[in-house]
C-alpha cells in the first residue's frame, strides 16, 4: 500500500491506493465519525456494497443510499435524495458521508456533503480509475445543469480517500481505458517523464497489471496532491488540470452524456488542444502526435465525429465556467510535460475544429 498526503488549507488528508483495502476495514474506518450514509449506484452495489455495510453493521447506525449509474444521473434531484435520506436517518454534524462508486457518486455525495448542515464529512471510495486519479481527489464536487457540465457545485475536501485498485480488475473495459486519459494527462501537462513511463507500460496498463496500476495511481494522485496544495480554490495552477476538459466537457454535453465516457471525451478534447497549441505556435508542430499514438495504443477516441455540429460545441464552451471575459480560456501545451493557461480567439479554435 502507497499513502499520499493531501494537504488543503483547513488541512491534510491520506490517499491510499493499494490491493485490498475496502477489506481492511481498520484503514477507512478511522475516518468516519456519526450516523454513516453510504452513497453508491446500482452497478456498483452489486459488488462492493455488502462488505462495507457489513463491516459498519453493529460499529455504528448506518443507511444506505442506492443510485441509478451514469453521468446523466448526476442531477440536482439525486443530490436532493442524497440530503433526503441525510434527514431521513437524523444525521447530524458529525455525521458521515461515504460515497462508494466512480466519480458521479463521488461529485454528487460530496456536494450533497458540502451542501448538509453547511458540510458534513465525506469518505471517498472511488472504485474507477478515473475517480482514482482524479474525481475522488481534491475537493471538487458538484451536479450537472442540463446546459453544462459540473455548473452547480462546491469544494469539499474528503476526510481520506481510500483506492482498491482491486475495483479495477472488474471494471468495463471502455471505463477502464477512460481512466486512462486522466493518468496520460498528468504527464502531459505536468512531468514528461511519467509520460515517457506511460509510453514504456501502456502494455502493462491495458493488460491491467497490479504492479503498473498501483504506480500509475499513486503517481497521479502525487501530481494532482501537489497542485491542490498550491492551488486549492483553482484561480491558477489547479486550471492546468483541466487541460482537454473545456472540449471534453463540451462534448460530453452536446451528446447528452449518452456517447462518450467522461476520459473518452477527455483524450478528444486533449488533442484537440494540441493541435491548437501548435496552430499558436507554442507546441513544435509534430509534437501533437505523441498524444496522439499514446491514447491511440491505449485504445481511446482522438478525433471528433462528423455528426457533431462545431459550432454547437464552440457555443457550448463559452458557457465554460473558466472563461473570462469574452474570451475563452484554455489549457495549451508548450511542450510535453509542459502546460500554460491562456486564452484564446474564436476563430483559432473553429478552424481547429473543423479539421478535427
Amino acid at each position: 500500500m502507497k499513502v499520499t498526503e493531501v494537504r488543503h488549507a483547513a488541512g491534510r488528508y491520506p490517499v491510499y491506493v493499494g490491493q485490498g483495502l475496502l477489506a481492511m476495514t481498520s484503514i477507512w474506518q478511522r475516518h468516519l465519525d456519526g450516523r454513516v450514509l453510504v452513497v453508491t449506484d446500482e452497478t456498483v452495489a452489486e459488488r462492493y456494497l455488502d462488505p462495507i455495510t457489513g463491516a459498519l453493521e453493529g460499529e455504528r447506525p448506518w443507511r444506505k443510499l442506492v443510485l441509478p449509474p451514469g453521468e446523466a444521473h448526476k442531477t440536482v434531484a439525486n443530490w436532493q435524495r442524497v440530503i433526503d435520506a441525510l434527514v431521513e436517518m437524523r444525521a447530524q454534524r458529525d455525521a458521515t458521508v461515504l460515497a462508494l462508486g466512480g466519480g458521479v457518486i463521488g461529485d454528487l455525495a460530496g456536494f450533497a456533503a458540502a451542501c448538509y448542515m453547511r458540510g458534513i464529512r465525506v469518505v471517498q471510495m472511488p472504485t474507477t480509475l478515473l475517480a482514482q486519479v482524479d474525481a475522488a481527489v481534491g475537493g471538487k464536487t458538484g451536479v450537472n445543469h442540463h446546459d453544462g457540465k459540473n455548473l452547480i457545485g462546491a469544494f469539499h475536501q474528503p476526510e481520506a480517500v481510500v483506492a482498491d485498485i482491486d475495483t479495477l480488475i472488474s471494471l468495463d473495459e471502455r471505463d477502464y481505458r477512460a481512466g486512462l486519459a486522466e493518468v496520460v494527462k498528468y504527464g502531459a501537462i505536468r512531468d514528461e517523464r511519467f509520460f515517457s513511463w506511460l509510453e514504456s507500460r501502456a502494455d502493462a496498463l491495458k493488460a491491467r497489471m497490479p504492479d503498473a496500476l498501483i504506480e500509475a495511481v499513486h503517481s497521479s494522485v502525487g501530481h494532482k496532491a501537489e497542485v491542490v496544495a498550491a492551488d486549492e480554490r483553482e484561480s491558477g495552477e489547479r486550471a492546468l488540470l483541466n487541460f482537454g476538459h473545456t472540449f471534453g466537457h463540451a462534448l460530453e454535453t452536446i451528446t447528452g452524456y449518452q456517447r462518450y465516457r467522461h476520459g473518452e471525451a477527455v483524450a478528444i478534447g486533449m488533442v484537440i488542444a494540441a493541435r491548437l497549441s501548435e496552430l499558436l505556435g507554442r507546441l513544435r508542430v509534430g509534437h501533437s502526435e505523441r498524444l496522439v499514438h499514446l491514447l491511440e495504443r491505449l485504445e481511446l477516441p482522438v478525433t471528433l465525429p462528423e455528426d457533431v455540429d462545431r459550432e454547437r460545441l464552440l457555443a457550448l464552451m463559452r458557457l465554460d465556467k473558466k472563461n473570462r471575459a469574452d474570451r475563452i480560456r484554455l489549457i495549451l501545451l508548450d511542450a510535453i510535460g509542459q502546460a500554460a493557461i491562456d486564452t484564446c480567439p474564436a476563430d483559432d479554435i473553429r478552424e481547429v475544429l473543423n479539421r478535427s
